[in-house]
């Protein structure tokens, strides 16, 4: 390794992984902070963060601005239902507002991946709002999104130490097999850990390593669309990040499947007639 002589800049290398655990290590602390609190104030970060989803969502698939706010606007409609009281809150009832959401954006825009970014950005919200409103919620929702970090933060450390052949080389370059299954044994590790101390119900820790998997794909379906769309990041808004999309692309798959584990698995059990 070569020093560096004293008073040389700092490589823009070094420079930018600086600034991007900085901003994770910041990001991270919001999202507990606001989790640990719940309420209205983990349910307005949610909202900030779905509207920036959809904006960006629109800039990817090359939307006017008019068209833009109005799916913003719709999606907001949802996201206001979502809310503590008087709000409705998170309920499954809720599902059909998204749809009739994605309806009414179709019907007036014409655009069908509009339609489809509102349930691709409002779905893993009601998720992630729904698994909080649990007793455990904060176990969970803490899991469902950690295992998420712990998937990043694997894959990119397997995958520039160990290196190797390539996941998917036509949408993610960078990416490789190394790094998914660097991804897929920490978050696993975590799954654990959360089952050990926490008391993490058996089938979420067994459905960890899948959902590590979920969360590489989310990240390859957002950089398929970014590929598509000649742009390194989806937006600039988060330093050494990119955008909000490039930071939640693992959590749209994994909400869902999370939720669906903690909350509809039990009362299928309890109440379904099989």
């Amino acid at each position: 390794m070569t020093d560096t002589p004293p008073g040389s800049p700092v490589p823009a290398r070094s420079s930018g992984l600086a600034v991007r655990t900085v901003a994770g290590i910041g990001m991270v602390a919001v999202a507990i902070v606001a989790l640990a609190i719940g309420g209205y104030l983990f349910w307005l970060l949610c909202v900030v963060a779905g509207l920036f989803m959809m904006a960006e969502w629109s800039d990817l698939h090359g939307i006017a601005p008019r068209q833009k706010r109005l799916a913003q606007y719709s999606l907001f409609v949802s996201l206001a239902l979502m809310s503590p009281p008087p709000g409705a809150g998170p309920h499954f009832f809720v599902l059909g507002v998204l749809a009739g959401a994605a309806f009414f954006i179709v019907i007036v825009t014409a655009r069908r991946e509009l339609a489809a970014g509102t349930i691709y950005v409002g779905l893993p919200i009601l998720s992630l709002l729904l698994l909080r409103h649990q007793h455990e919620g904060i176990v969970w929702t803490l899991w469902a999104l950690s295992l998420v970090w712990a998937t990043d933060i694997g894959a990119y450390f397997a995958g520039r130490t160990i290196g190797g052949p390539k996941l998917a080389p036509k949408l993610s370059p960078s990416k490789t097999w190394a790094g998914l299954i660097g991804g897929v044994v920490l978050a696993s590790a975590l799954g654990a850990g959360f089952h050990a101390f926490y008391g993490l119900p058996l089938r979420m820790t067994l459905a960890t390593p899948a959902l590590a998997v979920l969360a590489q794909g989310g990240d390859l379906f957002e950089s398929s669309l970014k590929r598509r769309a000649g742009v390194k990041d989806s937006g600039n808004i988060l330093p050494g990040h990119g955008g909000v999309l490039d930071r939640l692309d693992g959590v749209v798959p994994v909400a869902p499947v999370a939720a669906f584990l903690a909350v509809a698995v039990p009362w299928l059990y309890t109440y379904a007639p099989w």
